[in-house]
């Protein structure tokens, strides 16, 4: 039903709107709230976020998985309220609430790869750098993208991430291009840590099982001759703002060995998680996709 769907996409759009500008304070508790009603609500998404745990942490007993998950909903339902600042707001109100902390010399176009695990606080990071590199005039920002299943909200989403100068770029674009902007020495996010399917993907170590994983960092870099850090944007120990940790790039990344990278690479976020097990997208089916002749993990 298009008018429906056309409601929806009306009311959830006033409501960004709104949440972009009301105090900061109210918003978050307004997100605690809602993450907190949605982990006592069954739904598939529950089922996933503790079944991610479970597999996760298997030394937790059950009371322990369902605080952690408790936990986590709150940080996604922040984060999520949140998103209307960091997607409408204004680059002070971003870098307000979002730090910058740097190991490389940001701006100096080199050609990099700035890896982005899925912590509940990405959208922050990502476009707190953007805004910063549009105030300083460094090269802009360019993520891969997945489509989004509503057209609305995909396209509003890309306007959003593109609106200090970024540009998002879908990930089945041609690989001359995202090289193209690679070797320009634009800042490229990519968020490696996602099960998109079999293509270009491999099975490697995630928390001891065996998961599926994009092999492009590794590929892409080696293509490109790009460095490769780590980007991680957490909350600060206060709980009211979040930092973005930009590593010194990846010794010897890449090898020769495609496998060995992306292995690699899933052991350096799994050790990051670990360190903030909370603040990982949990509600993601990480382990959707198995090995031939493996069950599913979310029946």
């Amino acid at each position: 039903m298009t008018w429906l769907h056309n409601l929806f996409n009306f009311l959830a759009l006033s409501l960004l709107r709104l949440f972009a500008f009301l105090p900061y304070s109210f918003t978050v508790r307004v997100g605690y709230g809602l993450g907190s009603l949605a982990a006592h609500i069954p739904s598939d998404r529950a089922k996933v976020v503790k079944t991610n745990l479970r597999l996760c942490f298997p030394n937790l007993n059950e009371n322990e998985i369902n605080t952690l998950a408790l936990e986590h909903w709150k940080l996604f339902g922040r984060s999520v309220i949140e998103r209307s600042r960091i997607w409408l707001g204004s680059g002070k109100q971003i870098t307000d609430i979002v730090s910058i902390n740097s190991a490389i010399t940001l701006g100096d176009r080199k050609p990099r790869l700035l890896i982005n695990p899925h912590f509940v606080g990405l959208e922050g990071g990502f476009m707190a750098l953007s805004a910063l590199a549009s105030q300083q005039d460094w090269p802009r920002g360019a993520g891969l993208y997945q489509n989004m299943k509503n057209p609305f909200f995909n396209q509003k989403m890309i306007e959003w991430r593109n609106r200090f100068g970024g540009k998002s770029i879908e990930r089945q674009s041609r690989l001359r291009d995202l090289i193209r902007e690679i070797q320009t020495g634009n800042f490229i996010f990519i968020a490696p840590d996602i099960d998109l399917g079999p293509r270009d993907s491999i099975f490697v170590p995630f928390f001891g099982i065996q998961t599926n994983t994009i092999t492009s960092v590794s590929r892409l870099a080696r293509l490109s001759g790009a460095e490769v850090c780590l980007m991680t944007t957490t909350l600060n120990k206060d709980g009211k703002a979040y930092a973005c940790n930009i590593s010194e790039p990846l010794p010897n990344f890449p090898s020769d060995d495609v496998e060995y990278d992306t292995a690699r690479l899933n052991g350096y976020i799994e050790e990051l998680v670990r360190q903030r097990p909370a603040e990982y997208y949990w509600v993601h089916k990480r382990f959707k996709h198995r090995p031939p002749g493996e069950p599913s993990f979310y029946k």
